[in-house]
């Protein structure tokens, strides 16, 4: 009872105690008409509940997904994978496996260690699918959502073994969505891939995340943590809150084919037919891409270029170095018709490209 609203009652007598009970509880019947008030929760009540509701709705995905997440051993460094499948296959990073061929995989909760062989890594999209020599008993495969229903703003949860501490999660939100993202070169321990449409999120990913998996309160993996942005200002070093994920369509695209075929038959990543390199000028700014060779037949080829053309422009994006033609390259598909602009001789020219497939 509110203490703003007591005060001193006499002594009733007996029936009247009753119905004083009763009003209590709920009301008391009479002559008048039955009283009943209700008495609102408190806001801080209320906010109590949903954090309740909400972690909770966190347990559940852990519960359902940390098992399906295991750490991978290779060589001498450490990542994370994630079950595709009942048969043991487990897909991860390129640059986790590196360039070894067997591994020892962990599962979450476990300390027992089983051997994985590879069974095909795909550098190109930085992606690679690992087979457990033995499948133990009651491994469980992930669930893989529709990476197209990725929303900004939803809660999502990275599970991995970062730092080498394994099934650690971590939380945050989608922050953004098709993002094309290049990464380092395998001397800051990349690929050199460039991924298109990858999600941006809030969880922490450190190193040893990657190759793990980016959850939704659906229990599904919408991506594969695979980087985290780099802030020149801090030496290099991560930028917080900033990392990102293969989508999961373009890791069930590329694991389906390497399980199926041993390979990708199928990259669905545009390319030009050429070798090339960033030309800059006299104030050392790249100001373009020079063709150092052309593939023959290639779609290069049948454009017209030539050995010594400088490439500036490919459709209504301006190429300044070799990483932002790739950057435009991943947002187009094999046998797509547009325009590629360079200079020959200091001339500019543009003609129509149909683009062909790496």
């Amino acid at each position: 009872m509110d203490p703003s609203h007591t005060r001193v009652l006499r002594r009733p007598s007996a029936p009247l105690l009753i119905c004083a009970l009763v009003l209590l509880l709920g009301g008391c019947t009479g002559s008048g008409p039955a009283a009943r008030r209700e008495t609102p929760a408190s806001p801080a009540t209320t906010r109590a509940s949903a954090g309740d509701d909400l972690e909770q709705e966190y347990q559940r995905v852990i519960k359902d997904v940390l098992p399906s997440v295991v750490q991978i051993q290779a060589g001498n460094s450490l990542g994370s994978g994630v079950v595709y499948d009942d048969k043991g296959h487990i897909v991860t990073n390129a640059h986790v496996v590196g360039n070894e061929k067997t591994f020892q995989v962990t599962t979450a909760n476990s300390e027992a260690t089983h051997t994985a062989s590879l069974v095909y890594s795909y550098p190109a999209q930085d992606l690679a699918v690992v087979k457990l020599d033995k499948v133990p008993a009651g491994l469980k495969a992930a669930v893989f959502g529709d990476s197209a229903k990725v929303e900004v703003g939803q809660i999502v949860l990275a599970m991995g073994s970062p730092l080498g501490l394994s099934s650690s999660v971590t939380q945050g939100i989608v922050s953004a969505t098709g993002r094309t993202v290049s990464e380092g070169t395998s001397e800051s321990g990349g690929t050199g891939a460039t991924i298109a449409n990858m999600v941006q999120t809030s969880a922490a990913i450190n190193p040893g995340n990657s190759g793990g998996a980016l959850v939704d309160l659906n229990s599904q993996v919408i991506g594969i943590p695979t980087l985290a942005a780099i802030d020149p200002e801090l030496g290099g070093g991560a930028a917080p809150g900033i990392g990102f994920a293969i989508p999961a369509s373009t890791v069930k695209a590329i694991a389906d084919q390497i399980i199926k075929s041993g390979r990708v038959t199928t990259s669905g990543r545009a390319a030009l037919g050429i070798t090339g390199r960033t030309v800059v000028n006299g104030g050392l700014q790249p100001v373009g891409v020079a063709v150092v060779d052309v593939k023959g037949g290639g779609p290069a080829d049948k454009a017209g270029l030539r050995s010594g053309d400088i490439i500036t422009g490919l459709g209504d994006t301006a190429i300044t170095t070799i990483t932002s033609l790739a950057e435009a390259l991943a947002g187009d598909r094999p046998g797509q018709t547009t325009t590629i602009t360079y200079s020959r001789n200091g001339n500019r020219k543009t003609t129509d490209i149909t683009l062909g497939e790496q």
